[in-house]
């Protein structure tokens, strides 16, 4: 009997072994170098399920250690997966044969996500495609200037809020996301719903769209272990089944989208909303205004328009802050397109502001907000790097571009750790190397809300710049050390700043 049991045991190690030494030799059975540090069965994520690095700092430290390589491998528990290192092959991957790439890896599962499930970041096939459509038409330039109206309120009350707020002492010291995020959700509620959003009340209101954001984005410990396995180790969440919106939420916003749209069964006055802008589009498509379709869309306005565009203000906020000159200067432009105008902060002002998208530009290659992108193949394509490695990519593997890495790399920009808009000026753009810049990514699957994005990140910094000086205060955690969040760069502590009039 005994002897039986050791047979049994050591037979079972033995095809263990066996299944663990093919598993793990992937990558080096195709002639692709591997990161270093595998642990049996885990493979190199076991950073993640601990909490003690995100996934991109995860990926900068394998990305060093195979500096001189086009690409490597690594592995999630058994599961390979490619890592792209020069742009050569990103544009391979995001442009030229990007029709064998056109799903992104990764995101939540339907059932247990089911508003976050529709978001076009985690659709893929025909379900993005058809999304695709609706969103490049709803932000089209003459419905962008019509949202425009809402965003225009939004800076009218963000203004006097902060003005109330220097009545006391003259300034103003608070953390910039916190302060950004109260517009951005604002946004979503007037721009967005065609509702009030109570985010700029002097006392806490109960409806106040903002505090909602907490529960889902806030950079806590327990949220970073539910975004790490819905969004990075999706097969592991088969079996948790972890979701990242809570129930309520998914109620709040389904239920908010019905009220807004049975208020407007009778009502004749026009509206320039968001929510009407796709209620629209959704009946030229026969949708019939479907609410839970509505609804969706909703939601993965409020996940894109408020959360990335705050942290992407917060960091471009941080970069004037610490180099009076380039403030002194943007706000010079602000200042005088502006007054150009009539006085008045307008759609065509903001698209004159050229050194406002440089300054965005190159604080956006400077920290970049999402640090990686990540793609699935589902056509097999041949990837040839510049050094001679060669990969045969079949269907179902997992490639990751490491965007923040790529913004970073002194091969590809000068002194890459220097803050300077003049590397986007016109007389300089051309020496940036293609597929090395990529804040919202490139090709077909580019974000698609990019330009309302802009627009809310135009239009706060142009709001703040016109009317106040930022100075970066004591209570700034330096050096900056990021707190290990895994989608967004969200330093610990915060960006802390002095706001005055000027």
């Amino acid at each position: 009997m005994a002897y039986t049991v050791v047979t049994l045991v050591v037979g079972a190690l033995s095809i263990l072994i066996l299944y663990l030494l093919k598993v793990y030799t992937y990558w080096k059975r195709r002639g692709i170098p591997t990161a270093k540090g595998i642990i049996p069965l885990l493979g190199h994520v076991l950073p993640l399920l601990t909490a003690r690095s995100n996934y991109l700092s995860m990926v900068s430290k394998m990305y060093e250690e195979s500096k001189n390589h086009s690409m490597f491998g690594f592995y999630k528990f058994t599961e390979p997966v490619l890592v792209i290192c020069e742009p050569k092959l990103v544009k391979t991957v995001l442009l030229t044969n990007w029709s064998s790439f056109r799903d992104n890896a990764g995101g939540p599962i339907p059932e247990v996500d089911p508003l976050l499930s529709t978001n076009p970041i985690f659709r893929n096939g025909d379900a993005w495609l058809l999304e695709r459509k609706r969103l490049i038409s709803a932000f089209s330039s003459m419905r962008l200037k019509m949202l425009f109206e809402g965003v225009s309120g939004v800076c009218t009350k963000f203004h006097d809020f902060v003005d109330r707020r220097l009545k006391s002492s003259g300034k103003y010291e608070v953390e910039l996301k916190y302060l950004v995020s109260k517009f951005m959700h604002e946004v979503v509620a007037n721009a967005g719903l065609g509702i009030e959003g109570h985010c700029f009340q002097d006392e806490p209101h109960p409806m106040a769209f903002d505090r909602f954001g907490d529960e889902i984005f806030k950079p806590s410990t327990i949220n970073v272990v539910k975004q790490s396995i819905v969004i990075y180790l999706p097969k592991f969440n088969n079996i948790l089944r972890v979701g990242i919106f809570p129930k309520y939420l998914v109620e709040f916003f389904s239920n908010l989208t019905n009220q807004c749209l049975e208020a407007r069964k009778n009502d004749t006055t026009p509206r320039n909303d968001f929510l009407q802008v796709m209620a629209d589009i959704e009946k030229t498509n026969q949708q019939k205004g479907r609410k839970d379709i509505l609804a969706a869309h909703m939601s993965s306005l409020y996940t894109d328009a408020v959360e990335a565009t705050s942290v992407t203000v917060a960091w471009i906020g941080y970069h004037l802050a610490t180099h009076k000159d380039v403030q002194e200067k943007l706000r010079a432009e602000v200042q005088s397109t502006i007054a150009k105008h009539g006085g008045k902060l307008t759609y065509e002002a903001l698209k004159e502001m050229k050194y406002m998208d440089q300054v965005m530009s190159e604080s956006q290659r400077c920290i970049a907000t999402v640090g990686v992108l990540r793609k699935e193949c589902t056509e097999e394509c041949q990837l040839q790097g510049s050094d001679g490695l060669s990969y045969r990519v079949k269907p179902g593997t997992r490639i990751l571009i490491p965007i923040k890495l790529l913004h970073a790399d002194p091969e590809y920009w000068p002194d890459p750790q220097v803050f300077d808009p003049d590397r986007f000026s016109e007389e300089r753009k051309n020496e940036i190397k293609k597929m090395t810049f990529l804040p919202f990514g490139e090709g077909p699957r580019m974000c698609v809300g990019m330009r309302m994005a802009l627009l809310q990140i135009k239009s706060c910094l142009a709001s703040l710049l016109n009317n106040y000086k930022l100075e970066l205060s004591a209570k700034t955690q330096l050096p900056l050390q990021m707190f290990p969040s895994i989608s967004l760069t969200v330093p610990v502590g915060g960006i802390w700043v002095n706001i005055s009039k000027l």
